[in-house]
């Protein structure tokens, strides 16, 4: 295997993680959306942990998606 083909694939599979990450998204936002309609009373205080995961998640796959830049461009 060549250089470049190694190169491509470590910057596909490192691109799962974006996939990965709308998952983890979805998930923050159907466990808020399920805990809200049980407890509609709990839902104002739990709504800042609802943003920090959501920001978790996102993290995740934008760090992701910078080493997949990083495979392609710059190794």
């Amino acid at each position: 295997m060549d250089a470049e083909a190694a190169k491509l694939i470590g910057a596909g599979l490192a691109a799962i993680g974006a996939g990965m990450a709308a998952i983890g998204v979805g998930n923050v936002f159907g466990s808020f959306l399920e805990s809200a309609l049980r407890n509609p009373g709990a839902a104002d205080g739990q709504q800042g942990r609802l943003f920090i995961g959501f920001a978790a998640a996102e993290l995740l796959g934008l760090l992701a998606f910078v080493v997949a830049m990083i495979l392609i461009f710059v190794a």
